[in-house]
């Protein structure tokens, strides 16, 4: 912008600007403090590494050995390996996102968000990136460690789309955590207990296991709903061109679209949400479902 075109200091224009550059600063930095404890975590305290790896690193090789004991075709050893992977991204969706906000009332710190000067959005923005870096560090080691001792081999022909199906699944992933994050504030244990209960059965609709195109229209309504059972179906036709034969299941290309759609709808029902929890913290000074 040119000099003759800046507006002038102490007019309504100038303010107008300063006061939006100051808010997206503090919104800036809200994402920034909300990562911090996620990433160093990974530094202060080195067994929950440990245990956040093996453990469920032993689920997944349970799975392995059933499948070659069954003489199964290799590529069912990838599948499962790579659904260990993204194990880590669900579960920190539901435990480090979710649950997140559930967690911060209980210890009276929510009206502290509430309060504070910056969106929600960038709060649970935060915790996304954070988690994001926390998990990432468990599926990289999941993923190298099956590929040493499983010897798992990966056949990909387009890379570019793979990663972009990767980021989307996040994506997705992470707008459904925001989305229950309100959820679990306004049902309290109610919304706890679900989880707990949908928690294996989202696993096996998924297809976390095998191709989920083998469960037929189930699988297609995974496929549908959740963010999970689309990217990784995507994910496991483009790591093993040509091995998974007729899966059942649209294309890699048709299944991007989908998590873009589902990226773009879980965002935009997080921030309605949001702005509900925000209205009635404010306006009724309460966080409940009920609304009388």
């Amino acid at each position: 912008m040119s000099a003759l075109a800046r507006p002038a200091a102490g007019t309504p224009q100038a303010d107008a600007a300063w006061d939006r550059r100051r808010v997206f600063l503090a919104n800036l930095r809200s994402v920034g403090g909300r990562a911090y404890p996620r990433v160093h975590g990974l530094f202060r305290e080195p067994s929950w590494v440990l245990f956040e790896i093996l453990l469920p690193f032993l689920t997944t090789s349970a799975f392995v050995f059933v499948y070659r004991a069954l003489q199964a075709p290799p590529e069912y050893v990838g599948f499962v390996v790579l659904g260990g992977a993204m194990t880590a991204f669900w579960l920190n969706v539901i435990w480090m996102m979710a649950a997140q906000l559930y967690w911060e009332k209980d210890q009276g710190n929510l009206e502290l968000y509430f309060a504070s000067p910056v969106d929600m959005m960038s709060v649970l923005f935060g915790m996304a990136v954070g988690g994001l870096i926390m998990s990432s560090t468990r599926a990289a080691v999941v993923l190298a460690v099956g590929a040493v001792v499983y010897g798992v081999t990966f056949t990909v022909d387009q890379w570019g789309l793979l990663l972009l199906v990767f980021f989307l699944t996040l994506a997705a992933l992470y707008g459904l955590g925001m989305m229950l994050s309100s959820l679990f504030v306004l049902w309290g244990r109610e919304a706890w207990h679900l989880t707990q209960l949908l928690q294996e059965p989202v696993y096996f609709v998924s297809g976390l296991n095998f191709p989920v195109g083998r469960l037929g229209f189930l699988g297609a309504l995974a496929v549908a709903l959740i963010p999970l059972a689309v990217g990784l179906d995507a994910m496991r036709q483009l790591a093993f061109a040509g091995a998974l034969g007729p899966t059942g299941t649209p294309p890699p290309e048709i299944e991007a679209l989908i998590l873009v759609g589902m990226a773009v709808t879980f965002t935009w029902m997080a921030r309605v949400m949001l702005r509900i929890l925000e209205r009635l913290a404010r306006e009724k000074g309460r966080l409940s479902a009920r609304w009388r």
